[in-house]
């Protein structure tokens, strides 16, 4: 059991300069998966990263958003597919299975429905129920500012890093990182992630 998560920068041509999106795609990609085999950019814009831990699925999406977000006027469409794996190819999108299969047809279903986080499994009812509070989370996060999706990146990056020591990073003071943290409403979503975790236990 594995999972997949197929994205593309919504807006990407809107920045003159790829290289500027395209270095924050990869280090954010290198930095939930150090392994490159794991993971890809292909056809400009669009990307696939393999989540072995599927657990971890909704985090590394969560993470990969703030990533993208941090950049004033993208955004990023993310389809999780959570199953199995039947082939391993020299490189991810190469190789095949389940997780593939349900994460390609989410992300093609996204455009369609126009909404930015989808997951696919083999459990219906666990699918309308996660979607649902996707749904919901997106209400936030689709309207994230820059700064609100910075500070996700870095809280996500260093999750026992006190206010006071992100502050130092950006050059803010800790009062101005509790009330971005609270405007991008972090303590929700990882409450989000921490249920999310506990569901995907149902997936044999």
């Amino acid at each position: 059991m594995t999972s997949i998560i197929t994205g593309d920068i919504i807006k990407s041509k809107s920045i003159k300069d790829p290289e500027i999106w395209l270095t924050k795609l990869k280090q954010g990609l290198s930095t939930v998966e150090q392994d490159t085999s794991k993971w890809d950019i292909y056809r400009g814009d669009s990307f696939q990263i393999e989540v072995t831990n599927i657990q971890d699925s909704f985090k590394t999406a969560l993470y990969i958003k703030a990533c993208i977000k941090s950049i004033k006027g993208l955004d990023v469409r993310l389809a999780i597919g959570v199953g199995t794996k039947s082939f391993q190819g020299e490189k991810i999108t190469e190789s095949n299975g389940q997780a593939f299969q349900f994460s390609g047809e989410t992300l093609e279903s996204l455009k369609k429905e126009k909404v930015n986080l989808k997951i696919k499994t083999s459990n219906e009812t666990l699918n309308t129920e996660l979607n649902l509070y996707f749904k919901l989370a997106l209400v936030i996060m689709d309207h994230w500012t820059a700064n609100s999706a910075e500070i996700v990146k870095l809280s996500l990056e260093q999750p026992n890093a006190l206010q006071e020591e992100l502050g130092k990073q950006i050059g803010i003071n800790q009062n101005a990182i509790s009330s971005r943290q609270k405007r991008a409403h972090l303590e929700e979503l990882l409450e989000l992630e921490t249920m999310y975790r506990q569901k995907l236990k149902q997936i044999k």
